[in-house]
């Protein structure tokens, strides 16, 4: 990984409406905890289920967690993004955050974040929205291919835009303001009520670093917290991609930028010098963990379609995308 240019990854604030649509939705809608929202969870995961996702991968995982049959089969959605409350530094629970794309074009549902215990491997979807001043809301439609959490926030990757932002203090439970969750075919306000797609909880975007210039790509996102930066770069079909990094709290300007000379990258994260970049090989053959200590690179074994990075409890996780093979799983560092 060689430095490079970091002028591509300049971000500028573009807030505009997003913040007065969040207040005003918040203003309306009772706010739950990360806490209150595992205690709501509603769907289980299998400790060391959904095998398939390990393919050929030699050692396994240290640890991994499948989801649940439902999450598994479908062709709807895709886990993208992982993050967890160690990146955070103020959620008081342990748990992992990932985010999912919708992929039909028609009907479009937007993205999702799931909040996942590692403690009682239950977890619960939420739905991430756009909320206008007026009090309208709607779906996001991007592929959100990463997720960085630190302190209340949620930075997620808009692939040719930049970083959205989300706080955790607008997890909003729409079961504070009537007695059911609506229509799960609509969403938006209908008929004098909230409607979520059937999802209890909506968090509004209340921030937007955008790219100042279009060029860089935001594949995927992590934080560094033995350096305070957050992370974002390029996935690409060849080893141009980039990757660069931003001191927190988040100013726009970034600190470095490098060059990760490697193709199909879906994640990276930093701890110091070294780096990790999770390789994919698609849907039938198993990725790769690329480490890089100071340009002497190793190669680990990894499962099938890994995605984005997080630390955890003293190891390195991350998730993997393909229908039948979802898991989370992580390994040491």
């Amino acid at each position: 990984m060689l430095p490079t240019d970091e002028t591509p990854f300049t971000l500028r604030r573009a807030t505009g409406s997003l913040a007065e649509g969040a207040a005003r939705l918040a203003g309306e809608i009772g706010a739950a905890s990360v806490e209150a929202v595992l205690e709501a969870a509603n769907r289980d995961a299998v400790r060391r289920g959904a095998r398939a996702a390990l393919g050929a991968m030699s050692p396994r995982p240290a640890e991994w967690y499948a989801f649940d049959a439902g999450d598994q089969d479908t062709l709807d959605w895709y886990p993208q993004g992982l993050t967890s409350g160690d990146d955070s530094g103020s959620i008081g629970v342990p748990v992992f955050v990932a985010t999912w794309y919708y992929k039909p074009e028609r009907g479009e549902r937007g993205i999702r974040a799931t909040f996942f215990s590692p403690r009682t491997l239950k977890y619960r979807h939420a739905l991430l929205v756009e909320a206008k001043p007026d009090g309208a809301y709607a779906p996001i439609d991007i592929h959100a291919g990463g997720v960085a959490c630190h302190g209340d926030l949620l930075y997620v990757a808009d692939t040719t835009r930049g970083l959205r932002v989300f706080d955790l203090n607008h997890v909003l439970d729409l079961r504070t303001v009537q007695d059911d969750l609506g229509d799960g075919n609509r969403v938006g306000r209908h008929g004098g009520r909230l409607h979520a797609f059937g999802y209890r909880y909506v968090i509004p975007q209340s921030d937007f670093w955008r790219v100042a210039d279009k060029g860089a790509v935001f594949s995927f996102a992590a934080v560094d917290r033995t350096s305070g930066t957050l992370i974002s770069g390029e996935y690409d079909n060849g080893p141009g991609g980039r990757v660069a990094r931003w001191d927190l709290p988040l100013e726009g300007t970034p600190k470095d930028a490098h060059l990760l000379g490697h193709e199909k990258i879906q994640g990276a994260l930093s701890q110091g010098d070294i780096w990790y970049l999770s390789q994919s090989r698609g849907s039938s053959g198993n990725g790769r963990l690329l480490v890089d200590r100071g340009g002497e690179v190793t190669a680990r074994p990894y499962p099938v379609g890994p995605e984005d990075l997080t630390v955890h409890d003293g190891k390195l996780w991350s998730l993997t995308e393909f229908r039948g093979k979802r898991v989370i799983f992580g390994v040491s560092l």
